[in-house]
């Protein structure tokens, strides 16, 4: 490809890029914060269901294998 066909292609790419960002339906803004507070909130609740596995194996392993 030579410098011409490049920069030709990269516009229509751009182009067609901001055409289909138009008809994107995008989330109203209370939407994006209910989405965002229910990501929070199962991604912490994840997290300390983890940590609490991670405690009781740690607790586990060192009753049975290391007689603590």
């Amino acid at each position: 490809m030579n410098a011409h066909a490049i920069k030709e292609s990269t516009v229509t790419y751009f182009k067609e890029s901001y055409a289909e960002l138009k008809r994107v339906a995008w989330p109203s803004r209370n939407t994006l914060v209910q989405h965002t507070v229910v990501v929070i909130v199962f991604s912490v609740s994840v997290a300390v269901f983890l940590g609490a596995l991670d405690v009781l194996f740690v607790y586990g392993i060192e009753k049975i294998l290391l007689n603590k």
